[in-house]
């Protein structure tokens, strides 16, 4: 998810949707931004994001790391 959508931020969106959804049918939710800083990143996991990824996208990051995580998680539920 873009963080700075230009309707609803991401970081609201992910707020919403982790407030209308149980924890095990959420979809899961990987921030993509611009924004780098690890407070920013603290702010996307606290809203309910499941990982954040910062631009510019490196592949082997987005592949190994961030859905390595997201399996993780998966398979701890």
């Amino acid at each position: 998810m873009d963080v700075q959508m230009p309707e609803m931020d991401g970081l609201s969106a992910a707020r919403a949707s982790t407030a209308q959804q149980p924890a095990d049918r959420r979809p899961r939710i990987v921030a993509l931004t611009a924004n780098a800083f690890a407070e920013d990143r603290e702010e996307g996991l606290a809203v309910g994001m499941d990982d954040y990824l910062s631009k510019p996208l490196q592949r082997d990051r987005l592949m190994i790391a961030a859905l390595s995580r997201a399996l993780r998680l998966v398979e701890s539920r």
